[in-house]
């Protein structure tokens, strides 16, 4: 399926945000790429970081001439099933894999090189689902692979042969150098994601229309609110966070937010999110707010914005562009230093950086108590977003690389 609809972005709106030197810098660097077509191929259109990204992502690189184009999977619910497997195995865990499971895997990214529009100088493949597809074609096209997820120990059984995927791969892109694998280290580039200032889930917002999502969803904003962004996934860990916010709640009376977009290439996602209803029980203070009530991209930023904190308790994660966001809005956040996000959050500069339930809960409260710490930590962390995490970092990012693939 081609995506076709997105949002109008133009390189210049980011004049005011950043630097001018940013936006000279990769215009600069445009020059030698205009009338490049750039194809990026991923497993879904809503839901999760990568899909947000590319709606940014496309218009942007179109804005300097590039021919950007995005291509998005044809694929059963058994599919993401058995990709989501993929993902969990990428990331640690032990779990089988039946050669039926990889044999069907193969087949429907066989299935999509016939059926997508791959045309292209360039085919950026974003993470493990649509990873076998150059397999499938005949192309000159430079193959770029984009991982999103956390690949510092994947499981070895299923590594020896997902790797094998790889090798037509002239560059593989890691949030963190630390994700590199020892086999692909000289092809490998650091590279993490961005956030969009102008999208719905980042822009300014009149007061007003913050107190009306408040009073839609029932949040007391005389209360401070704890704010957790994340799927109903194992590895984000949300029973630590409701956890968390009960020991707050021994001493301060908060609210907690938790957060979620239910995508469609993670089945998984929904027998999760019945696991945790249940662990939280019956507390009105513990608000749950998703894409099924109404909660899109807008109101996730107005909910933000009424948080005193952020907090994410995921024991692994790839970046965390939710902390990012959170940060944008001015707001410290609390999280567990896994993967990315240590590389967002400064410990004890712009938010704090624990592992513990106990000592997650004693810095929320204490930023929860100490408005000016909260508000100090804040601005810092708004400036760090500005400086690295903003699209125009990642836009620059994908220039150097596709540079590079055509210098060899």
């Amino acid at each position: 399926m081609t995506v076709k609809d997105f949002p109008k972005k133009d390189l210049k709106d980011y004049k005011n945000v950043v630097e001018a030197s940013v936006t000279e810098r990769i215009l600069s660097k445009a020059e030698n790429l205009k009338g490049l077509k750039v194809v990026h191929v991923n497993a879904t259109a809503f839901g999760g970081g990568v899909a947000e990204l590319l709606y940014t992502l496309i218009p942007l690189m179109r804005s300097i001439g590039i021919d950007a184009q995005w291509e998005v999977m044809e694929a059963p619910n058994d599919f993401f099933v058995i990709t989501k497997k993929f993902h969990n195995m990428l990331q640690g865990a032990k779990i089988d894999l039946t050669e039926d499971e990889w044999n069907y895997y193969l087949k429907i990214n066989e299935e999509n090189a016939k059926k997508l529009n791959l045309d292209a100088d360039v085919l950026i493949i974003h993470d493990p689902q649509p990873a076998a597809i150059p397999m499938y074609l005949n192309t000159k096209a430079k193959l770029i692979w984009r991982c999103h997820i956390d690949l510092s120990s994947p499981f070895q059984n299923f590594w020896r042969k997902f790797k094998n995927l790889l090798e037509p791969y002239e560059k593989l892109l890691f949030h963190l150098e630390e994700y590199f694998p020892k086999e692909f280290f000289e092809k490998a580039v650091q590279f993490p994601p961005s956030i969009d200032p102008f999208s719905d889930k980042n822009k300014e917002l009149e007061q007003s229309y913050i107190d009306s999502v408040l009073e839609r969803f029932e949040i007391n904003e005389n209360k401070p609110l704890i704010t957790v962004v994340a799927r109903f996934d194992p590895w984000k860990d949300l029973f630590a966070s409701i956890d968390v916010y009960k020991k707050v709640k021994e001493n301060i009376d908060a609210q907690l937010a938790i957060i979620s977009a239910m995508a469609s290439d993670d089945p998984e996602g929904w027998i999760f999110f019945e696991k945790v209803l249940r662990y939280a029980g019956v507390d009105d203070d513990i608000k749950f707010l998703t894409n099924l009530i109404g909660v899109g991209s807008q109101e996730v930023n107005a909910i933000q914005r009424a948080s005193a904190i952020g907090l994410h308790t995921a024991t692994r994660e790839g970046f965390g562009l939710v902390i990012s966001e959170m940060m944008w809005k001015g707001n410290p956040v609390v999280a567990r230093p896994a993967g990315g996000v240590k590389i967002q959050i400064d410990d004890e500069e712009n938010g704090f950086l624990r592992w513990k339930v106990d000592e997650l809960a004693e810095a929320a409260e204490e930023l929860i108590k100490n408005k000016s710490l909260r508000r100090e930590m804040g601005e810092k962390a708004k400036e760090k977003v500005r400086k690295e995490f903003l699209s125009t970092s990642h836009l620059e990012r994908y220039l150097d690389v596709i540079l590079s693939v055509f210098e060899k």
